[in-house]
């Protein structure tokens, strides 16, 4: 809690670092779906017209989808030729928001990802734009902690 009088500002959403078990990946410049959902069950009750009960059911992960300019690293397209070819690596990671000092405020871990999709640069010669691919994962779980 700020003291009174103190400013507290929010963190910047660019300084982050991306860290996968045993994976030399390179810096990223984008990293999306840090999100969780509770399914839920609408239940209608009979002749009660002025709501809908519901309930919780499921916890739904979404992919995370991490994107970075194209590079010699290859670590990344190596660990979805292994999953395309049926050789399923699962890894942890974690995702690391740092505050203006390079200094980690807090992290997400992610369980047991796996890549599912790869998604190449698209090549214009007409565009004077850093050549990027992404990569899509599925995981078991985000755990957020402050540090």
């Amino acid at each position: 809690m700020a003291r009174t009088g103190e400013r507290v500002d929010p963190y910047r959403a660019f300084n982050f670092r991306v860290e996968i078990e045993g994976l030399v990946t390179g810096g990223f410049s984008k990293c999306s779906g840090l999100q969780v959902e509770i399914e839920t069950k609408e239940v209608r009750e009979g002749g009660v017209n002025d709501y809908i009960d519901h309930f919780g059911g499921r916890v739904k992960h979404v992919p995370l989808v991490l994107e970075r300019g194209l590079c010699d690293i290859d670590g990344l397209w190596a660990w979805y030729q292994d999953a395309a070819r049926g050789r399923v690596k699962r890894k942890n990671g974690t995702i690391h928001l740092l505050d203006a000092f390079q200094s980690p405020v807090m992290h997400w871990d992610f369980k047991q990802a796996w890549p599912t999709k790869w998604t190449g640069p698209e090549l214009r010669a007409d565009a004077n734009a850093v050549a990027f691919e992404s990569i899509e994962l599925v995981h078991r779980g985000l755990e957020w902690k402050k540090d």
